[in-house]
């Protein structure tokens, strides 16, 4: 696996672990529908969220926030994982999108930062 693939892993067991930590149930990790893949699945009491973890090296700080690199591309087909994944689970509630942005350095320290409700697709 290379190191980019590697990198975004670990983010996404330390944003899994921060969640839980946040009393977050997982309910699912790196769901696929076709081409889109939700990264976690996660409840709190009745909300249903949807979060796309997005990871960074501190060496690759010159292109931007790790949560800058959701794109209207990239939200337009969680937006169809989600509605997939709502249909399979048969799940009509309260729902949201968050992204949480990991910056790892070498070491392994990292930051997280955590946008709940960041964004709602086709709005």
């Amino acid at each position: 696996m290379s190191d980019h693939l590697l990198l975004g892993r670990k983010g996404e067991r330390v944003a899994q672990q921060y969640l839980e930590d946040k009393g977050y149930q997982v309910l699912a990790a790196n769901w696929r529908f076709s081409r889109a893949e939700i990264d976690l699945v996660v409840k709190k009491e009745n909300l249903l969220v949807f979060v796309e973890v997005k990871t960074r090296s501190s060496v690759s700080a010159r292109f931007g926030r790790p949560e800058d690199a959701v794109n209207a591309h990239k939200v337009k087909h969680l937006g169809e994982a989600a509605a997939a994944y709502m249909r399979a689970h048969n799940y009509q509630w309260m729902f949201r999108f968050d992204i949480i942005g990991v910056r790892m350095n070498h070491s392994g320290r990292y930051t997280i930062r955590h946008l709940e409700d960041a964004f709602f697709p086709g709005l």
